[in-house]
């Protein structure tokens, strides 16, 4: 897969300032707050920078956290993964492998077959519905 190397200000010509922010700067929506925490819609999740496909929606569930959750990625090459340190914690930071957009975090407490829950911000993400 060829890698995407756009410049801030590339990105910020493309993206809304809350994209932005959360893609390229690594921020976070507030929980509840995204278009796609509680969509049920079939269809595919892709990166809002560069439209690779990131999650099915027959992964997505449920995590009561107010974030999209899934529990498997749409491909292990799609998504690329970064230790992260930031605010006192240890987590695993989660990435688009094509752009290098921040998505979201990657935690081991989802549900099964993986026992997975990739938490992602809403506005990282494009939906595309099944059959559109």
């Amino acid at each position: 897969m060829k890698k995407i190397h756009n410049s801030a200000k590339e990105w910020q010509a493309q993206l809304t300032e809350l994209q932005f922010e959360i893609t390229r700067l690594k921020g976070t929506e507030m929980a509840f707050t995204g278009d796609f925490f509680d969509t049920k819609a079939p269809g595919t999740y892709h990166c809002i920078c560069c439209d690779l496909a990131l999650f099915k929606s027959d992964t997505k569930f449920d995590s009561s956290t107010g974030w999209p959750s899934f529990w498997q990625a749409y491909n292990n090459g799609h998504i690329a993964e970064l230790l992260d340190k930031s605010h006192g914690m240890q987590r695993t930071e989660i990435l688009c492998a094509r752009c290098d957009a921040h998505l979201g975090h990657l935690f081991h407490d989802g549900p099964k077959p993986t026992g997975l829950r990739y938490c992602i911000n809403s506005a990282a993400l494009n939906f595309h519905a099944a059959g559109v």
